[in-house]
């Protein structure tokens, strides 16, 4: 039998299948090999979500973001009064037809209402939310309103006047710009996340001004190093960015890194309670409040007794209540270390730039953005030109007609025909066709010398117009400097002090950890290959037999503390902190751990020295095979903040020979390749606290001999220890006397 017809959600009828029709095709297995299918089916795909989705382009737009905004400019919501979001969500349905929740989703982002942006490019009246909340929704369309906001007047100042390519919206019935003609850098005004097929983009948000002054610099002066009027990012919630050159300048020059971002909060000491009031832009408030009850039942926050919401109309508002007694700073210390109170930003610069992702630091994300403004004003200054040499054009004609005004009427009254009037104007004043026919289309009461002359007033302003005009087409520096006027009239109106403070000294120390770290002995060594061990006095007692890889040998052992820091140092002249807790107890049986792979140091990097460090009390002694010593204060490798890894750890002028770390001054024994061996007393050096220092020559060398080794001095070294001291430095040292050679022989034996 026969199907009954089925009806589909819009309610047209589907066709009836019968039991015999059949399907070419149906059921048939195909083998194909997976990359075709990707080829034919899911590259597509991809190529959509980076090209017309994901990712912004020099503009700072994305398509949905510049599909929303534009219909609001045609709906005449820039300059008028609001109107309902439903209308707008609607009408932006003729360029993006993705569904009205998805529409009215990206409008939420970039009203001012919901605080996602540092520059809100919609003015809203009515709940959106808010971008710090997960649990403060938006209201329905139906319910709020929005228009455009005031520097949107930057972005459709000259959409009109062919400063960018039109083209076909998806059912080809109106036109849509492919970019914004802005006239300040939105790019990086503005946050913007998208994620793709394979690739993702994560742009923070600066300060208007300070981009504008650093693209008017580098207008000025492409070689201006960015790092000089660009502070750091400037977030729409606020709060504090941690100063870390380094890593800030690796984000301006390559466009992908991680900055730390810490919100602001205070000690409410009336009623014993800590307010949060600001937070970075990756978290919410509802993530705070979890990570700090979760924190409270693992009883490492023990001082908190309470925390609630109190966010309101007037901000953002967390209250923690403490417990009576408790030390507020160490309290807002644990937050930061505990909660997403503080967080890393990862900034990812991926722009399309004429079609192509693009990676970019801030440098080159500006200069591009130079480049596509330049093209923007060129094209708006010819599009002028054109208009006004039409304009004028016009006008010449028009004064034609001045000449003899009773002769342009005679001709049209004696005309006969309609269609003869424009030919016999052309023939009785010599002019064109175009000219003749705006001649001819001048209402009778304006046909009077009056009218006339104030029109053709305008020639000798056109003609100046037009020749500068040319002269700015011709001249770079004039576009330029058009640019550079722009860009102060835009920080000028909407500029605004930065919301982010930059804080560049931080309270970071861990000493407020070290309660949770148990404090007890254990015994470490240290071996040539970079192995660690850490064992246990009881187990040191009952085995204390080594194993060690061949050739490997055991270069620090000794009884320290489960709380010390360790000072790992590399030949790639760096130091690499941890503690002796971090690592886990094992046997004297046992390999250790590998110290490279626990600290993640960098590729070819290798440990070649450690130190534990209980106070940083003594010197690192560092002997170079150029013969100089340096004598660094430990002071120097003390740090505040929580790193890692402190680059610069030791100079790199000269490879170095051995290094050492002594609490007080000692002497060692140097020896050089050509067999030379000095007495050294460290305190003939004074010490440094640069880390990097080169140090003081100790030993002079001849070409082609090195410092070779170092030994700690002992009266039985030698049998007369007084020819290997000198008075003076730096010293060539002294050969070893007969009786030394044999002592030295005999002590190899």
């Amino acid at each position: 039998m026969a199907r009954k017809k089925k009806q589909d959600t819009a309610g047209a009828a589907v066709p009836a299948m019968d039991e015999n029709t059949h399907i070419p095709g149906a059921g048939i297995v195909e083998n194909k090999f997976i990359t075709e299918t990707l080829e034919t089916n899911y590259m597509p795909y991809a190529m959509s979500v980076i090209m017309s989705r994901a990712i912004p382009e020099i503009d700072g737009f994305k398509p949905s973001h510049r599909k929303l905004l534009y219909m609001m400019y045609k709906m005449g919501l820039l300059n008028g009064g609001r109107s309902k979001s439903a209308n707008i969500v609607g009408a932006t349905m003729k360029l993006n037809p993705h569904g009205d929740a998805a529409i009215y989703e990206t409008m939420v982002r970039l009203t001012r209402g919901n605080e996602a942006l540092l520059h809100p490019y919609i003015d809203s009246k009515g709940n959106f939310g808010k971008a710090y909340s997960k649990n403060m929704q938006f209201a329905a369309s139906r319910y709020t309103e929005a228009k455009l906001d005031k520097i949107c007047t930057e972005l459709f100042a000259d959409i009109d006047k062919d400063a960018v390519d039109f083209v076909p919206n998806y059912d080809n019935t109106m036109q849509e710009p492919t970019l914004f003609p802005v006239t300040f850098p939105s790019v990086l005004v503005n946050s913007n996340t998208g994620i793709a097929v394979g690739m993702a983009s994560n742009i923070c948000s600066f300060n208007l001004r300070e981009v504008c002054a650093t693209t008017i610099e580098l207008i000025k002066n492409p070689e201006h190093d960015c790092f000089d009027t660009l502070k750091g990012p400037d977030f729409s919630g606020g709060g504090y960015l941690i100063f870390e050159p380094d890593k800030l300048r690796d984000v301006y020059n390559t466009g992908r890194g991680s900055l730390r971002i810490r919100g602001k909060c205070s000690f409410d000491k009336a009623n014993n309670c800590i307010d949060i009031t600001q937070i970075p832009p990756t978290t919410t408030c509802e993530a705070i409040i979890d990570k700090v009850i979760e924190n409270v039942k693992a009883g490492t926050l023990k001082e908190i007794s309470d925390i609630r919401d109190e966010t309101d109309k007037t901000g953002l508002k967390i209250t923690i209540d403490l417990k009576r007694g408790s030390d507020a700073d160490k309290v807002i210390h644990q937050l930061y270390k505990r909660t997403p109170l503080e967080d890393a930003f990862s900034c990812n610069f991926n722009v399309l730039i004429g079609g192509t992702p693009m990676t970019l630091g801030v440098k080159d994300l500006l200069i591009e953005w130079i480049a596509f403004r330049t093209e923007c004003v060129k094209r708006r200054t010819y599009f002028e030109l054109t208009k006004a040499k039409d304009r004028l054009h016009l006008l010449k004609g028009l004064q034609r007609i001045l000449l003899d005004i009773d002769k342009a009427i005679k001709i049209i009254r004696n005309t006969e025909e309609e269609d003869d009037v424009v030919p016999n104007l052309m023939i009785g004043f010599g002019i064109d066709e175009v000219q003749a026919e705006y001649v001819a289309e001048i209402k009778l009461r304006h046909l009077n010398r009056e009218y006339i002359l104030k029109r053709t007033e305008d020639i000798e302003k056109l003609e100046k117009s037009i020749a500068d005009m040319e002269e700015i087409l011709a001249n770079k520096s004039r576009v330029k400097k058009i640019i550079i006027a722009e860009l102060k009239s835009v920080a000028e109106k909407y500029g605004a002090d930065r919301k982010t403070e930059i804080l560049y000294e931080t309270d970071d120390a861990d000493n407020d950890t070290d309660d949770d770290i148990p404090d007890y002995n254990v015994m470490c060594f240290f071996t040539r290959e970079g192995y660690f061990k850490k064992i246990t006095l009881q187990s040191w007692r009952m085995g204390s037999t080594h194993k060690l890889k061949e050739g490997d040998e055991i270069i620090f052992g000794g009884e320290v503390s489960n709380a010390c820091e360790l000072l790992f140092f590399t030949d790639k002249n760096q130091v690499y902190k941890s503690r002796v807790a971090d690592f886990d107890e094992c046997k004297a049986s046992s390999f250790g751990d590998f110290a490279a792979s626990k600290l993640q140091v960098d590729d070819g990097e290798s440990v070649i020295y450690m130190v534990p460090i209980k106070e940083y009390y003594g010197y690192m002694m560092f002997f170079f095979e150029n013969g100089k010593v340096a004598k660094v204060d430990i002071s120097a490798y003390e740090t505040k903040t929580n790193r890692k890894k402190l680059i610069k750890a030791y100079s790199d002028k000269s490879p170095v020979a051995a290094i050492r770390y002594i609490d007080s001054d000692k002497q060692f024994v140097l020896s050089t390749s050509a067999g030379r061996y000095l007495i050294f007393n460290t305190g003939a050096i004074s010490a440094k606290t640069t880390k990097d220092t080169q140090g003081v020559a100790v030993m002079t060398l001849k070409k082609g001999h090195k410092l070779c080794k170092v030994e700690d001095f002992t009266e039985d070294k030698f049998v007369k220890p007084a020819r290997y001291r000198t008075k003076t430095l730096p010293s060539a040292g002294a050969l070893l006397s007969a009786e030394d050679q044999g002592e030295q022989l005999k002590l190899g034996e």
